[in-house]
């Protein structure tokens, strides 16, 4: 199938862009990597009248690193930031998760930003960011908007992002420390495809590398969003994250998803795998945090 009629448009910086998404008259959609856009389009599954195509807008393609972030460009290829050094010195978990999503050649084509944006409840990048408690950086001719990817996230392939918004950039907190470990488990009907279900883990133990001292566990794919595991969380504080110990917190996790059924698996398949993978990368994050890598 082909798509309907559309207007293309290309602009070049970012007030040019949110000029044209003000216009209320026109359906206008922005696109990056088109990697689910165009497939709907396609299908006529989505007919926007114009395409705002953000790839040439320079100011969203960097990767910043402040004091305390990471500052991710909206039109960050999933490649780029999956090769980069910074990323994979202080964001671990997101470096561990990129090579999932998709294939080598669709990450070369598909954006950070967009992922997030596409708002998948599978989608890897999705859960990265709500594990690392992500800010997303909008911004519209009304002025500048920052939200946690929390409030951003408000169902299934649904956000709070207005229409006349563009996502510019997205927060990432750094995590890397010498007592700081990740884990992400996922598992799906073959490499490449969206999670079934997937777990992300950070965490971070104290000087002596014995116990816990915060926790950040996640659960995508088992909800129409990704789940922070707060039972799990505040059983493991303080612990010393033995296997029983671990095995004995995810048992929480189950009572906090409201799994879907579908054509790749049922809402108890979901719910039950979701608990292992959850203590896989838990224990991932244990011994990630215990390695001998992080001491110099």
């Amino acid at each position: 199938m082909k798509s309907a009629p559309f207007e293309y448009v290309r602009p070049q910086n970012l007030h040019d862009v949110c000029q044209l998404l003000s216009d209320s008259a026109i359906d206008s959609r922005v696109i990056a990597g088109g990697q689910t856009l165009v497939p709907l389009m396609a299908m006529r599954l989505a007919r926007p009248e114009r395409l705002v195509d953000i790839t040439h807008v320079d100011e969203l393609a960097d990767i910043v690193e402040t004091e305390d972030t990471i500052r991710i460009g909206a039109c960050v290829r999933q490649r780029s930031a999956e090769r980069s050094p910074v990323i994979h010195q202080h964001l671990p978990l997101l470096s561990k998760a990129l090579p999932n999503v998709g294939h080598q050649q669709t990450r070369n084509r598909g954006t950070i930003g967009g992922s997030i944006c596409n708002a998948d409840p599978t989608a890897e990048i999705v859960l990265t960011a709500v594990t690392l408690g992500a800010t997303l950086n909008l911004q519209s001719i009304n002025g500048p908007r920052s939200v946690c990817v929390t409030d951003f996230l408000v169902d299934a392939m649904e956000t709070s992002i207005a229409d006349n918004e563009c996502l510019v950039s997205i927060d990432f907190p750094k995590t890397r420390t010498k007592n700081s470990g990740c884990g992400f488990v996922e598992v799906n009907a073959r490499a490449s495809d969206y999670a079934i279900v997937a777990a992300a883990v950070s965490l971070t133990l104290d000087e002596r590398h014995e116990k816990c001292t915060h926790i950040s566990a996640c659960i995508g794919g088992a909800s129409s969003v990704p789940v922070m595991t707060a039972e799990t969380q505040n059983s493991l504080l303080g612990s010393e994250l033995t296997d029983q110990e671990i095995e004995a917190a995810v048992s929480h996790a189950a009572r906090q998803l409201t799994p879907m059924d579908d054509v790749h698996a049922s809402g108890m398949y979901r719910k039950r795998v979701a608990a292992e993978l959850l203590a896989r990368a838990i224990r991932e994050a244990r011994d990630d945090c215990r390695s001998d890598r992080h001491a110099h």
